[in-house]
């Protein structure tokens, strides 16, 4: 049975040109880049040539990058080390969303039990949060603010851009998790409201377990990991060498493709809107997220009727790989909570896949998933 990958979301496959790099960092030997001898100092150049690489895409310096083991790591990093600089400041007010990945969400609610101040902003039914509701909510007692710049169940963009001029007005710190958004949309530092920016390799066809984060030169920071002197101390740990050149590598591809990347994830997404609603008739689904302010790849649908753990039982059975939201939360029966903060019924909510499209993906595909998606929505509704 051939398989079909839609869920690239979660996570995607190295790039053929990336996991050469990949191979030939693994087979150049042994190196801590700590160490002083040959091959710690070939370790380190390779690290320093990676880091250089994605300055350069991220119109940034090299010195406000850190290299994290995952965007949850950089998430973290990003929160806990501002709030807790900023706390010695005198402020103690986090500012993020209904709608930000756990790793936001939950990093935000452990400051709240240490006693930072927490607003939690609504979103509207297309998952997009109000500049509004942020103006009302930043203050000059806010330490920092997250907003993620796409969102990884239904792809709804956020005016963070917008945001970050409203919390540079109050001089608190702006995070902004762009995760999925990388790859797809451009990210000028040097011109962006932005103080700390998230990012994972393994989003934009790099290695797993490499992750990212921008720190503006002379933003408070306190480093949550404590050991050794890597990073410029501000992230203990030996680098992972191979994954972090990998990484560079990645970036390198996509965002030197982000037209073709987006039209690419676009044409595959309305082949398979235009295929379903040809065999199911529009009433049979809905679409859930902003229409026209969102990522190309992530297409996030409720089918009337059907619970999702049936739908994505069936799919998987007959060879697609697709998903009920964020893979943090796959194994879980939980109901989104990017959704029910959208204030949609439970039925909606419960009748939710994501599926989302990258490389290798084809119309074929795309039109393939569309008659076997239909096939298992009729029997399930006789059923």
């Amino acid at each position: 049975m051939n398989s079909i990958y839609f869920d690239h979301a979660a996570t995607t496959a190295m790039h053929p040109d990336v996991l050469n790099v990949y191979v030939e960092a693994v087979r150049s030997g042994p190196g801590n880049p700590s160490s002083l001898h040959a091959h710690g100092r070939a370790a380190r150049e390779r690290i320093s040539q990676a880091r250089d690489s994605l300055a350069s895409l991220l119109h940034c310096e090299a010195s406000e990058l850190i290299f994290t083991g995952s965007g949850t790591e950089s998430d973290n990093s990003a929160l806990f080390g501002a709030a807790l600089a900023q706390k010695k400041r005198g402020r103690n007010g986090i500012v993020t969303t209904a709608i930000e990945h756990h790793a936001v969400l939950h990093a935000c609610r452990q400051l709240e039990s240490q006693g930072f101040s927490l607003t939690v902003l609504p979103v509207d039914e297309f998952g997009r949060v109000s500049l509004e509701d942020a103006k009302l909510a930043i203050n000059d007692t806010t330490a920092i603010v997250s907003i993620m710049a796409g969102n990884n169940e239904t792809g709804t963009l956020q005016p963070f851009a917008e945001i970050g001029e409203l919390a540079r007005k109050h001089k608190a710190l702006m995070h902004v998790d762009a995760v999925q958004a990388f790859g797809y949309l451009p990210f000028n530092l040097k011109e962006l409201p932005i103080d700390f920016l998230s990012l994972s390799a393994h989003k934009i066809n790099g290695p797993q377990g490499v992750g990212l984060l921008y720190v503006r030169k002379g933003t408070p920071f306190q480093p949550i990991l404590h050991g050794g002197s890597q990073e410029r101390n501000r992230r203990a740990g030996t680098e992972n060498v191979a994954g972090i050149v990998a990484f560079a590598k990645a970036a390198m591809i996509a965002c030197g493709q982000l037209q073709s990347r987006w039209d690419h994830a676009e044409d595959i997404r309305i082949t398979v809107l235009e295929r379903l609603s040809e065999l199911f008739g529009p009433e049979q689904f809905v679409i859930n997220g902003h229409l026209e302010d969102r990522l190309p790849h992530i297409l996030n649908i409720s089918f009337t009727g059907i619970s999702a753990e049936s739908m994505l039982m069936n799919l998987d059975l007959a060879g697609v790989s697709a998903s009920g939201g964020s893979a943090c939360n796959s194994g879980s029966l939980k109901p989104s909570h990017v959704l029910s903060a959208m204030k949609f019924s439970s039925e909606r909510v419960s009748s939710a896949v994501r599926f989302s499209f990258g490389l290798g993906n084809t119309r074929e595909e795309a039109d393939k998933l569309a008659k076997i998606t239909a096939t298992i929505s009729a029997r399930l509704r006789i059923n």
